[in-house]
């Protein structure tokens, strides 16, 4: 049987009608202090890795995904990396090199703000290379995660944070308005805008071949997309079943 292609199209941005966004907030609560504990478990047993990978357009609140949804972490056995425009030392290497670098150890959490889906994705829609590079880099990067899930227990959650084109311009105008946000605002933000129907495509190119399984997330209401994510991961790492280690003898 032939795999249905996903369309994120067909996935709403917002959340489901029949939440009450103050129940979902005070579960959110108890699920933040879960993913504290579980990840307080991980880097004691040593025996775990995560990579929780954000990517999605701009404005869709990846940053205050990061702040809300690993609040009650400890930052011993927690990293974060945002990756930004590779450096000049990154373009000399291949383009897993400066992913690989950051790869967490056994016990810790990493937080991947954009993640080595930047080179099948902005390379691509910039016409930077071609179809048959970017299938040659899909490849690597399904070699690249298996090998980290298999070879050192490193298990890997990726959110698509789908935002619809409407949101998007509103949070890049408060960038524009609230002072508190100046810092954000980034005129290029605008023209990568532009080539929306094309990030579009090249996202669903990204879920559709990827080896692990994407999770597609509603971030329109932040409260939902915290509570999404909180949910997703506290349930999956709950699967590890991780346990503090005994006193020693």
């Amino acid at each position: 049987m032939t795999k249905k292609l996903i369309q994120l199209a067909d996935f709403s941005t917002t959340a489901p009608e029949d939440l009450k966004e103050k129940d979902i907030k005070a579960e959110t609560e108890e699920l933040v202090e879960r993913i504290g504990d579980l990840q307080q478990r991980m880097y004691a047993e040593r025996k775990h890795s995560v990579i929780v990978v954000l990517q999605g357009m701009d404005g869709s609140g990846k940053d205050g995904a990061v702040h809300d949804v690993f609040d009650a972490c400890r930052i011993t056995g927690l990293s974060l990396t945002a990756f930004k425009k590779p450096t000049e030392e990154e373009f000399a290497h291949d383009f897993l090199w400066r992913i690989h670098k950051v790869v967490p150890q056994k016990g810790t959490l990493a937080i991947f703000n954009r993640s080595h889906y930047e080179d099948i994705l902005v390379q691509w829609v910039h016409g930077w290379i071609d179809d048959t590079k970017r299938d040659q880099r899909m490849q690597a990067i399904n070699a690249f995660e298996t090998m980290l899930e298999q070879d050192n227990q490193t298990h890997i959650f990726k959110f698509y944070m789908h935002i619809s084109l409407e949101e998007q311009e509103k949070q890049l105008r408060q960038r524009m308005e609230d002072p508190k946000k100046f810092w954000k605002h980034n005129p290029g933000d605008w023209e990568e805008r532009k080539l929306w129907t094309k990030y579009m495509e090249a996202y669903e190119y990204a879920i559709n071949n990827s080896v692990i399984p994407w999770y597609i997330c509603p971030v329109d209401n932040r409260w939902y997309r915290n509570y999404f994510i909180a949910k997703t991961l506290a349930t999956e790492l709950e699967q590890l079943h991780m346990k503090m280690p005994p006193l020693p003898k």
